[in-house]
This record gives structure tokens, C-alpha cells and sequence, in this order.
């Protein structure tokens, strides 16, 4: 653990850090006709006993990648998971994230073709897949309403919304937006969308795009599903930003930066749907290369991590003036390569990190007092391991 002081790889191989994109897919199953995330912060569940489910996103297109989502148990109390089947038909879901009611899982299946994909997890039956418009998306959310699916296709830098019907299965795409500006940052081809969320008062979404150094907020239309824009915020340029997520009290949100190798804390709106960026501030990674990834807030809002890729780290953070200051306390070795994804156990007493490039999943004690993580055993084996989904 490293105490701190306050303040040119594939898409499919570095977090959607370049432009190239795996193959298209397979066909897949002919979706529903019928139209009718988690979120970042919530407050955590009832402590679980027994066997909980773990969701593995993977790459199916890559040397030594798995076979299509897997699924594993892990234990609330030891944090220690096992192997279980492989639910198959789904290339490439790289990201994952479920409905809240509980009964369906959404994958993207991050191919030159993007489409995003239906199970429901009674059965682990394959509801069918659906375009997004758009080229390799690499994150989806789902609204707090249940009644949209969100996501943001990297290669072609647009974003979708494809309506839930009342079987969890997805309709045609009812909106795409292209960023086709402002121009793209240094050393950036294009617009890079890489993510898609709804703010906590569920008025507003917001989609992060690397390209082109920008959040957008649009306002979405729960009637139609569809987008208007109301916001732009502007990170400095060639920062990079690939992740944001809000602290609990819903005025500040907190932007990885995955190029500059920064984070910064924002001003957030609910009125106007306005986020305003600070100051970038250090990931507590020294000057090695290193590409932040993700970021998570406790349920209380008094602690944040940031996963380090480069640095192979945790950083904790200690959230102060009521979300407005992030102070950097320490950074703790991951136990692998290159931690692409981070989540919370629904109590919020476990952090899961997917090591993409170690082929595996490390599991954290989160201390509730202060903070502080702490290994829960030996990572866990599992092909190319890019999104963990803990239930």
C-alpha cells in the first residue's frame, strides 16, 4: 500500500483505447417485437449469506478470451469465488449491466457491427440482440425506469436507446446521436463515446466521450425515447475522459480521465443538467504510463476508488466537503494486469476488480469506517475478465 498526498492498443485489448474493433458477430437469436444499472451509488443491501452470482464479461474474439458471458458464485462473507457454466450466443460482451427489477442481464457485444443483447437470468435464456447503429460499444446502462437501455459505442462515437419491454427483452433503437463535435482532441481520429448514464435525479443522461473531450447531457424524452441535448461540459483538452460517477448527494460527480491521467471532480446541475469540471488532479500514479479506468463511490459518499490500468492499482480517495473534494490517500496493489472494471457488492462490503490482461478477478474487503481494502484471497481465473457483475 502507497501512501499519497492530497493534491497505442486495440480497442478490444485496452479498454476501448484506440480505434480498432474485433470482427463482426455471429447472427444471433431473433430478438422480441414487443416495446413496452444499475446505478453507480446506491444504498447497499442487507448483508447476503450463501452463494451470491457473479457475472464475467469476456472478449469471445480474442486469443484465449471465454466463450460468452460466464457465470460464477462468489461468498458474501470471504469474498472467495468459484466457477460455474458459461452462458453462450453473446460475442464479446464486454460490459454488463442489469435491470432493476433483477430478472434480466444486458450485454454489449463490442463488434465492428454493435449490438446489445438480452438474457434473462431465470433461465439464462439468450432474449435476442438488437443494433445500436454504431461500431464497438463498450458500456450500456439501464434507466432507472426500467423502461430504456443506454449505450455508447465507441468506434463510431454515438450513443443509443433501445426500449425494455415488460419480458426484459429489447425493442428497435427509438434514438442514436453522433458526436460530430466539437473537433477531436490531440491525437484522437474521431468521436470515442464510452459511456452512457442517467443522473441520480433521473432527469437527465449523460453521455462521457473520449474523443472529443466532452460530456454531453441530453434530456431523454421517457415517452419516445428520445434525445435532446441540453449541456455540453469541456475537460481540457486531450485529458481523455472515459468514466464518470456521481457522489450520493447528487451535486458533484467525479471524471476519469484515461489519456492525461487525471481525475477531476465536477459540479452537477439536477435543474439544468449543467456539470461543471474543476481542476485535474493526480491519480496518485506517479509518472509512469497509466490509464485510469473506473471510478466508485461508497453508499455514504465517504470514500471513492479509482481503478489504475499501467499502474496495475486501487486508488482510495476520502470524499470531503460534501462531495466537492476528493483527497488522495493511498494506492494498493490490484494483484494483477491491468484493471479495467471495478463494482461493489450490493451490501458494499466487497470490491471486485476484472484484471483484462491478467485473466482474472481480484476481490477486496472495503472496510466501512475507513475505507481501507484489503485482498480476499488469490484473484480468481477467468478468460480475459473485462467486466465483473456482482449480485
Amino acid at each position: 500500500m502507497t501512501a499519497l498526498t492530497a493534491s497505442a492498443v486495440p480497442a478490444s485489448l485496452a479498454g476501448c483505447s484506440e480505434s480498432s474493433t474485433p470482427a463482426d458477430p455471429e447472427p444471433s437469436a431473433t430478438p422480441s417485437t414487443s416495446t413496452s444499472t444499475s446505478p453507480q451509488t446506491t444504498s447497499p443491501s442487507p448483508r447476503p449469506t450463501g452463494p451470491r452470482p457473479l457475472y464475467i464479461g469476456t472478449y469471445t474474439s480474442v486469443e484465449g478470451g471465454g466463450d460468452g458471458i460466464r457465470v460464477a458464485t462468489y461468498d458474501a462473507e470471504s469474498g472467495s469465488i468459484k466457477g460455474g457454466k458459461t452462458i453462450t450466443g453473446v460475442a464479446d460482451p464486454s460490459y454488463l449491466a442489469l435491470h432493476p427489477d433483477g430478472r434480466t442481464l444486458y450485454a454489449v457485444n463490442e463488434r465492428t457491427q454493435g449490438t446489445v443483447t438480452a438474457v434473462r437470468l431465470s433461465d439464462r435464456r439468450v432474449l435476442g440482440a438488437r443494433s445500436t447503429g454504431g461500431a464497438a460499444p463498450c458500456h450500456l446502462s439501464v434507466h432507472p425506469s426500467g423502461r430504456w437501455l443506454l449505450s455508447a459505442d465507441y468506434g463510431s462515437g454515438s450513443v443509443a436507446v433501445h426500449p425494455i419491454d415488460s419480458s426484459g427483452a429489447l425493442g428497435e433503437r427509438t434514438d442514436r446521436v453522433v458526436h460530430d463535435s466539437p473537433e477531436p482532441g490531440p491525437g484522437q481520429d474521431g468521436p470515442h463515446a464510452h459511456q452512457f448514464v442517467t443522473s441520480p435525479d433521473g432527469g437527465h443522461v449523460l453521455a462521457v466521450d473520449l474523443g472529443t473531450d466532452t460530456v454531453y447531457t441530453y434530456r431523454l424524452d421517457q415517452s419516445k425515447g428520445t434525445l435532446e441535448e441540453v449541456s455540453r461540459a469541456r475537460t481540457r483538452p486531450g485529458a481523455g475522459p472515459r468514466h464518470l460517477t456521481f457522489h450520493p448527494g447528487g451535486r458533484y460527480a467525479y471524471l476519469a480521465n484515461e489519456v492525461d491521467n487525471t481525475v477531476v471532480v465536477c459540479a452537477y446541475d439536477p435543474d439544468s443538467g449543467r456539470l461543471t469540471p474543476g481542476d485535474p488532479q493526480s491519480t496518485g500514479t506517479g509518472s509512469g504510463t497509466n490509464y485510469p479506468a473506473q471510478l466508485l463511490v461508497t453508499a455514504d459518499g465517504a470514500y471513492a476508488y479509482l481503478a489504475n490500468r499501467g499502474h496495475d492499482s486501487l486508488t482510495r480517495y476520502a470524499v470531503e466537503a460534501g462531495g466537492a473534494r476528493l483527497k488522495p490517500l493511498d494506492t494498493v496493489p490490484v494483484g494483477g494486469d491491468f484493471p479495467r472494471q471495478i463494482a461493489f457488492s450490493p451490501d458494499g462490503t466487497l470490491l471486485f476488480a476484472s484484471l483484462q490482461k491478467s485473466s482474472a478477478v481480484s476481490v477486496f474487503h472495503v472496510d466501512r469506517e475507513s475505507g481501507e481494502l484489503r485482498r480476499a484471497g488469490e484473484p480468481f481465473a477467468s478468460p480475459v475478465a473485462v467486466c465483473a457483475l456482482p449480485l
